[in-house]
């Protein structure tokens, strides 16, 4: 007998090219706590799609959904055309999964770590093996695959780990926060891997506290908070939303910040803040750059000594800023 499976909708917004993920109306509570409150989003096949927001705002709740590890109170996902809640065990063998930390055995070596995963698949000894080989390679893990995973430095941990994900050749591969704890240089060396999969036609959800991570990646970024959508496009319409360029002054003088602050307020068209670092002052404004003169005339006649100022072009931080009223790297209370 054919198996009939109700098809999910399709991306409109990228014409003819399917979505690898649909989530409707999806909602989790954990008691008190509203972790996904009506959620609603479409990956296109193909893409990165960045789910964007701060610690507790339901990013990893979504991602346990999406891959079956955790069931919804209410509304429906598909991933890879199949129901994550009535199709879980088809799901599996078509996802990949790397989580916040990396979840690799540190007394097996490298190689004995994705050959694991393989037969965990069902995968036969030959065919785990050649993946494992074929795996290493790709994430120039080759020269240290006989080696115990706990000798590795924490980049080469994500890309083990990353590796693993992919033993099965998933269709759809999900990184929940891939990058926490690793420095500059191995962040950019696991970007480059992620675009390489990308290219191969795997869709990747990623999801990510760093602006600067889903501004360099994504296709299309969907920011939550509070366990809701509150905006979705690309990264050059969501920086459209701040209505402007940013201004930014840095006073001399943390002691002067709120002098500064009420200087550039008379001059701006939203809100000014102080920023974390206590020294810079930031505000959105239209037509910036002719505002400086005044705006360093005003400065100096207060009294503020500043150290620089300058416009520039919104980033996702201002965006986040904008719509939330706190910063994404603000931690919540899951």
């Amino acid at each position: 007998m054919v198996e009939v499976r109700e098809a999910p909708e399709r991306h409109e917004s990228t014409g003819a090219r399917p979505s690898a993920i649909v989530v409707r109306g999806m909602s989790k509570a954990y008691g008190k706590v509203q972790a996904l409150d009506d959620v609603s989003l479409d990956v296109a096949a193909g893409t990165i799609h960045g789910l964007l927001g701060p610690n507790g705002a339901g990013k990893t709740t979504l991602v346990r959904i999406l891959t079956t590890l955790l069931p919804p109170d209410s509304g429906r996902a598909w991933v890879a055309g199949f129901d994550v809640a009535r199709e879980a065990t088809q799901l599996r063998s078509r996802i990949g999964l790397a989580g916040q930390s990396a979840a690799v055995d540190e007394y097996l070596t490298g190689r004995e770590n994705l050959e694991l995963v393989g037969r965990l698949y069902h995968l036969n000894r030959s065919t785990a093996e050649r993946r494992a080989a074929e795996l290493l390679e790709r994430f120039d893990l080759t020269e240290a695959a006989d080696r115990r995973s706990k000798t590795y430095s924490g980049g080469m941990r994500r890309r083990l780990d990353l590796a693993a994900s992919l033993v099965a050749d998933p269709e759809v591969l999900l990184l929940d926060e891939p990058t926490t704890g690793l420095d500059p240089r191995a962040r950019r060396e696991l970007w480059a891997v992620i675009r390489q999969l990308v290219s191969d036609g795997t869709t990747v959800m990623l999801t990510t506290q760093y602006l600067e991570e889903a501004d360099e990646l994504a296709d299309r970024i969907t920011v939550v908070d509070l366990g809701r959508v509150i905006a979705e496009g690309t990264a050059q319409e969501l920086k459209q939303r701040t209505h402007g360029d940013v201004l930014s002054v840095v006073v001399e003088d943390s002691a002067q910040a709120d002098a500064a602050l009420g200087v550039v307020a008379r001059h701006g068209s939203g809100d000014a803040r102080i920023d974390a670092d206590g020294v810079t002052v930031t505000m959105p404004v239209a037509g910036g750059a002719a505002k400086l003169a005044a705006i360093i005339r005003d400065l100096d006649s207060g009294g503020v000594a500043i150290s620089d100022i300058g416009v520039r072009r919104p980033s996702l931080d201002d965006v986040f800023l904008a719509l939330t009223g706190h910063t994404a790297g603000a931690d919540r209370e899951d």
